[in-house]
């Protein structure tokens, strides 16, 4: 039996009360409600406060609504023990075979198991890293790679329909800069102070000599240009392998250009023109963001005619929304604090919800430790570390578990050897050892000739059994609340906590007949448990983008 499945059965039995007229709820029964695992469980499987919430309501004091309901719930043969603890709370306990189904169940939802529809009918873009394609991927982006790759395998499991967008910052001064270092590289002139340095530059520089003809005939401001573009294009394509490599996928790659070369921002400022935030002073065309808590209100066309950046970000807003998504979510560094309240008033300036149209995430700092000191330099990018040099530290595994984690808010400080360490300490080795270990034991069975059909949940009645299945039990509601608070690193440590529970488990119930036993029906039910809890692990590895290793 599931949290929810238990849950429908106490407001089953509310039901029942009203109906026949034991209790009258002041603005009635409720249509849904929550069931917990109690901290200590020695107080039963599960509990739950509703006495307390609807007592007075029913003009009862909560430990005489208690009384009424637990009479109803001990009529329940799935239900062994209801007993009523301080105030009011309702502490229960599930019967063996009615716990055991829950096997079965994730059984045949198989790489199902664990969706919902929590989120159903929410159309969710979520855009994420958004680097300058000037140069590699570095730590920073690294983790919102991770987070928010996790984060959006996480929202379409809770019925979500997302879509991971990167935003390609391909205008304005910083690609001229570009242009300018490589041809400079090219030329064997000194790079511009205010350019881009690292050896990755006179790299990309001689492999464009190498693969555009005539590139260096071209006169000097042609040359700048072709630099720029064909370092742009290969530059790009470098970022793209490197986050295919880390798993992280993108549904849509938006060219900041394509915003003013197909009249994006004239729309859009057009559209927030109507809805009354635009004024003209000093020359130049504002947004009224004061009128939404920002800081000052800023420009959007310059005295000289030209866009800044922020008419950019107001018009990508609008695109975003006129694409029919009702949730931009913007997942940005820790650089980025003074943006929230700037995007927020876009989004009200646009007439929309800022509380509920657009959602800013701000990721902390990473620092990476290797040999006790930390990373500071790249061998090819001078000051910064990258995401392929991370990599290769690590491995796609280690990083993305490690950086998925802990709360994307909080700074983190990772030890390369910590996370590649094959020990039960290293989370990630924990999790994926017992996945592994679950595929050993299938496997033994299946070498026995040990079939799994038909079993008897009933006999899944051992403490450690019920732990565990109370484990499995909680594994949609973690990734629900998971999606709902935008924290993949929930079901990290969910993994790790069920990991324990199986080692538990596994340490007290013998699950494979020993020499010439027979088979007996108590093996086959804690086989079909330990299948449950790989499909549970591997399931869960998978929202996290990390591998869930048959052997190791």
């Amino acid at each position: 039996m599931t949290p929810e499945q238990l849950a429908e059965k106490i407001l089953q039995a509310l039901a029942a009360l009203a109906d026949d007229g034991t209790i009258t709820v002041e603005g009635g029964l409720p249509r849904e409600l929550k069931v917990e695992r109690p901290k200590n469980p020695e107080h039963g499987d599960y509990a739950t406060n509703v006495a307390m919430q609807l007592g007075k309501r029913a003009g009862l004091n909560p430990r005489q609504f208690a009384e009424l309901l637990a009479a109803k719930l001990r009529d329940d043969e799935a239900i062994t023990a209801v007993e009523i603890a301080g105030p009011g709370f309702i502490n229960l306990r599930v019967a063996a075979d009615a716990q055991g189904k829950v096997a079965q169940s994730i059984l045949a939802a198989g790489e199902k198991y664990g969706t919902s529809d929590s989120l159903h009918g929410r159309t969710i873009n979520l855009e994420f890293i958004s680097a300058n394609p000037t140069g590699p991927l570095h730590l920073g982006h690294t983790r919102w790679a991770a987070v928010g790759d996790a984060l959006a395998r996480v929202l379409t499991a809770a019925g979500a329909s997302v879509k991971r967008e990167f935003y390609i910052n391909d205008r304005g001064n910083q690609m001229d800069r570009f242009g300018a270092s490589l041809r400079a590289a090219a030329n064997g002139e000194p790079i511009p102070e205010d350019g881009y340095h690292g050896e990755y530059i006179a790299e990309l520089a001689q492999r464009i000599v190498a693969e555009v003809p005539g590139i260096l005939e071209l006169p000097a401001d042609e040359q700048s240009i072709a630099f720029r573009e064909a370092g742009y294009e290969r530059q790009l394509k470098e970022q793209q392998d490197q986050l295919e490599h880390f798993r992280t996928k993108f549904d849509v790659w938006f060219s900041e250009r394509s915003l003013h070369e197909q009249d994006g921002v004239p729309h859009a400022i057009q559209k927030l023109r109507e809805q009354g935030h635009l004024y003209d002073a000093d020359d130049a065309l504002w947004m009224r963001t004061t009128d939404f808590a920002d800081d000052k209100d800023r420009v959007l066309i310059r005295t000289n005619g030209e866009p800044t950046y922020f008419a950019s970000d107001a018009a990508y807003y609008v695109n975003k929304r006129e694409r029919g998504f009702e949730t931009c979510v913007y997942l940005l560094g820790a650089d980025h604090h003074g943006y929230v309240n700037r995007l927020k008033a876009i989004a009200a300036c646009a007439g929309d919800d800022p509380e509920h149209n657009i959602e800013i995430l701000i990721g902390q700092l990473v620092k990476i430790l290797k040999g006790g000191q930390e990373m500071r330099l790249s061998k090819r990018a001078g000051t910064i570390v990258t995401l392929a040099e991370l990599v290769e530290e690590g491995g796609v595994d280690a990083l993305r578990y490690t950086l998925c984690r802990y709360p994307a808010d909080s700074p983190l400080t990772l030890d390369i050897e910590e996370m590649t360490k094959q020990a039960s300490e290293n989370p990630v080795f924990y999790v994926q050892y017992a996945h592994a270990r679950l595929a050993s034991i299938l496997r033994n069975a299946d070498d026995l000739g040990i079939k799994l059909d038909e079993f008897d949940p009933g006999l899944l009645n051992h403490e450690r059994e019920g732990d565990l299945l109370r484990a499995l039990a909680e594994f949609p509601r973690v990734v629900a609340t998971s999606a709902e608070l935008r924290e993949p690193h929930r079901i990290a440590r969910y993994l790790e906590d069920t990991a324990s529970a199986f080692h538990k488990f596994y340490d007290s119930c013998r699950v494979l007949p020993r020499g010439d036993e027979e088979v007996e029906p108590v093996h086959k039910a804690r086989l079909t448990l330990v299948s449950a809890t790989r499909t549970v692990l591997a399931n869960g590895l998978d929202l996290l983008g990390v591998s869930a290793p048959e052997r190791m």
